[in-house]
């Protein structure tokens, strides 16, 4: 299931039912959702999850927001370390990508449970491969590349259509609050 097709026409658009509909123009864009969502103090804790196809921009919206938080240096993708930790202004956060997740014994090995139940922001691509194992997550972003009518990008690489969807009363106040800001 992807955003586009089931919601087409996105563009900002709040909902009181916590679903916020997005439209990234192009890579400015994304970065400055993701600084107006690092600007939520109810992101420190939060758990957040990232869906779409292979280049959608998943990784590079969690860049541009590990970056807003103030993490300097190299953000590197966590596809073969099935998670990375930053330590950020705003606490500790930790970048999970479970694309290559095979095994729930992995999940008890590597001191998964305890990273979830502890504090800090929780940022995870892939989270179908473990949607057994995980919590609820606040926020579910689902992103989609869209492809231009004419086909032609304006140098930032294609649009992409996003629909932010809020599972938890964590959630539903970082929505509420994005749609204010």
């Amino acid at each position: 299931m992807t955003a586009a097709r089931h919601h087409p026409g996105i563009v900002e658009s709040p909902s009181p039912t916590g679903i916020l509909r997005l439209e990234w123009p192009d890579e400015d864009g994304t970065a400055g959702f993701a600084r107006r969502l690092a600007a939520q103090p109810a992101l420190a804790d939060a758990f957040v999850t990232l869906h779409g196809d292979l280049g959608a921009g998943k990784t590079t919206f969690v860049r541009h927001l590990l970056r807003a938080l103030g993490v300097q240096g190299r953000i590197k993708s966590p596809t073969y370390a099935v998670v990375e930790p930053h330590d950020t202004a705003a606490g500790p956060a930790w970048h999970f990508d479970f694309y290559r997740f095979g095994d729930p014994r992995e999940w008890e090995d590597a001191g998964f449970r305890d990273i979830f139940a502890g504090p800090g922001l929780k940022l995870a691509e892939w989270p179908e491969k473990a949607a057994a194992l995980l919590p609820t997550a606040d926020l579910a972003l689902h992103i989609e590349a869209a492809e231009p009518a004419d086909g032609a990008y304006d140098g930032g690489g294609p649009p992409r259509q996003v629909l932010l969807r809020a599972g938890t009363p964590r959630g539903h106040a970082l929505v509420q609050a994005l749609t204010t800001a």
